[in-house]
C-alpha cells in the first residue's frame, strides 16, 4: 500500500490553514477577497436555477407517478441501473375490471355491453396516458435529472475550487503582510543599536544580529511576494474557469480558455467532454415546450377517445338517457394536434360563420324557448368567445368573454345549444363557445 506520510501531512496542513483563514474571516479579524460582481450575479443566478428546478423536477415526479412508493422503487431501479419493470395504468386497470365484470352481468345485457365499451375505450385511455409518461419521463425529467447531477455536480465542484483558491490567496496576502511588518521592525531595530551607546561592548553583536534578522525577513518578503503571484494568477484562473462554465459554454469556448489561460486542471478537462452547446434555462426552456407539446397531444387523445365512447354509447342506448349532455367535436376548443392554443382564441381570429338555422321541422315547430326548462343535470359554464347577435326572438345575443349557463334539450339540432344568462334564454351556436368544466 503507498501511503505518502509527507503529503498527507502538507495536505494536513494546508486544511488547517484554510480553516484558520476561514473562521478568522467569520470573525472578522482577517480581510477577505470579494469576487467581482459579475461573477457573484452568476453564481446567485446558478443557485437560483438549481433550486427552482430541483422542485420543478421533483413536483413533475408527483404528477406523473403521485404513488410514492413506487416512485421510491423507481428511484432504487435507476440507481441500480437497472430497465424500470413496467406498470399497468390506473386506467388499464378500470378497463380490465369492467371487462371482466361484464362477463359475468353477461355481454348480451344491456349492463354488460355498456361495461365492455367503456372498458375497452378505458383501456385506450390508459394506453394514451402510458405514452405521455413516458415522453415526459424522456424529453422533460431526464434533462432536468442529467443537469441536476451532471451539470450541477461539476459546476459545485468548480466553485469549491475556487473557494479554495480565494483562502490561498488571503492566506498568502496575510503572510506578505506580516513579512512586511517583521521586516520593518527588524530594520527599525538595526537603525536603533547603530545609534545607541554601546556602554558593554554590545553593539557589534546586536548589530549583527539585528542585521541578520533584517536579511531573513527580507528573504521571507520576497518568498511571501512569489507565493502571493502564483496563489493571484490561480485564483484568477480558477475565477475564470468558473465564470465561463456559469455562463454556459462551448466547446470552442473551452478551446480558446484553455490557450489562454495554459494548462487545466484535470477534474475540469475531463467535465466538458461533452459540448455545452446552450446554458441551463435555454435547454430546460426547449424542454418545457416539449412538455407541454406532450400534455396537449395527451389531452387531445382522451377529447378524441371520450367523444368517439359518446357517440358510441348514444347510437347504442339512443334515448335512453334523453339528459346526458353531449358534446359537438367542434365545441371543446382543443386541437388534435399539439398545439396548447385553441385556434379559436389566437390574436386576430375572426368569428366563425354564423351556423344554419335547424331544418328540423320538430324543433322548429314544437320547440319554445319560454317552455324549455334545464335538466336536473347536464348543465355546462361556457365562455363566448365572439359577439353574437341574436337573428330572431328564439336566439340569444352573445357578448365575447362572458359567461353563460348552457344545456341540450331532446331533439335539438347539434349545432345549437341553450343558453341562459340571468333571466334571459336563447338558442346560442356552439361554434361560439368555450365549454367549460
Amino acid at each position: 500500500m503507498d501511503f505518502n506520510v509527507k503529503k498527507l501531512a502538507s495536505d494536513a496542513g494546508v486544511f488547517f490553514t484554510r480553516a484558520v483563514q476561514y473562521t478568522e474571516e467569520k470573525l472578522g479579524q482577517a480581510e477577505k477577497t470579494e469576487l467581482d460582481a459579475h461573477l457573484e450575479n452568476l453564481i446567485a443566478r446558478a443557485d437560483c436555477t438549481k433550486n427552482w428546478t430541483e422542485k420543478i423536477f421533483r413536483q413533475t415526479e408527483v404528477l406523473l407517478q403521485p404513488n410514492p412508493s413506487a416512485r421510491i422503487e423507481e428511484f432504487f431501479y435507476e440507481k441500480l441501473d437497472r430497465k424500470i419493470p413496467s406498470r399497468i395504468t390506473n386506467a388499464e386497470l378500470l378497463g380490465q375490471y369492467m371487462q371482466d365484470a361484464a362477463k359475468d352481468f353477461g355481454p348480451g345485457t344491456p349492463y354488460g355491453s355498456t361495461l365492455i365499451t367503456v372498458g375497452e375505450f378505458q383501456r385506450r385511455l390508459g394506453g394514451a396516458e402510458r405514452e405521455f409518461l413516458q415522453t415526459a419521463a424522456i424529453n422533460f425529467l431526464t434533462p432536468l435529472r442529467n443537469f441536476l447531477e451532471g451539470d450541477w455536480k461539476t459546476i459545485s465542484k468548480e466553485r469549491r475550487l475556487l473557494e479554495n483558491r480565494r483562502l490561498d490567496l488571503d492566506i498568502c496576502k496575510a503572510r506578505l503582510k506580516k513579512a512586511k511588518i517583521a521586516e520593518a521592525k527588524a530594520a527599525c531595530e538595526g537603525d536603533w543599536c547603530q545609534a545607541a551607546p554601546d556602554f558593554q561592548e554590545t553593539r557589534p553583536r546586536n548589530y549583527v544580529l539585528s542585521a541578520s534578522a533584517s536579511a531573513l525577513w527580507s528573504e521571507e518578503v520576497d518568498k511571501a511576494e512569489h507565493e502571493l503571484r502564483v496563489a493571484q494568477t490561480e485564483f484568477d484562473r480558477q475565477a475564470e474557469v468558473t465564470r465561463l462554465l456559469l455562463e454556459g459554454i462551448s466547446s470552442t469556448h473551452v478551446s480558446i480558455c484553455s490557450a489562454y489561460t495554459g494548462e487545466m486542471h484535470t477534474s475540469f478537462i475531463s467535465s466538458f467532454q461533452y459540448e455545452y452547446t446552450e446554458d441551463a434555462e435555454v435547454n430546460h426552456l426547449r424542454c418545457l415546450h416539449e412538455f407541454v407539446e406532450a400534455q396537449a397531444v395527451y389531452y387531445a387523445q382522451c377529447h378524441r377517445t371520450m367523444q368517439d365512447l359518446q357517440k358510441e354509447l348514444s347510437s347504442a342506448n339512443g334515448d335512453t338517457f334523453p339528459n346526458a349532455f353531449t358534446v359537438n367535436a367542434s365545441t371543446s376548443g382543443v386541437s388534435a394536434g399539439p398545439s396548447p392554443l385553441p385556434s379559436a382564441t389566437l390574436p386576430g381570429a375572426s368569428p366563425p360563420s354564423r351556423p344554419p338555422n335547424p331544418s328540423n321541422a320538430l324543433e322548429s315547430n314544437t320547440l319554445k324557448i319560454e317552455e324549455v326548462k334545464p335538466p336536473a343535470t347536464g348543465t355546462r359554464k361556457a365562455k363566448v368567445l365572439y359577439d353574437y347577435d341574436a337573428a330572431d326572438t328564439s336566439e340569444l345575443s352573445l357578448l365575447a368573454d362572458e359567461l353563460i349557463t348552457v344545456y341540450t334539450v331532446p331533439g335539438m339540432d347539434p349545432d345549437w345549444l341553450i343558453g341562459e344568462r340571468g333571466n334571459q334564454k336563447g338558442k346560442v351556436p356552439v361554434t361560439y363557445l368555450e365549454l367549460l368544466s
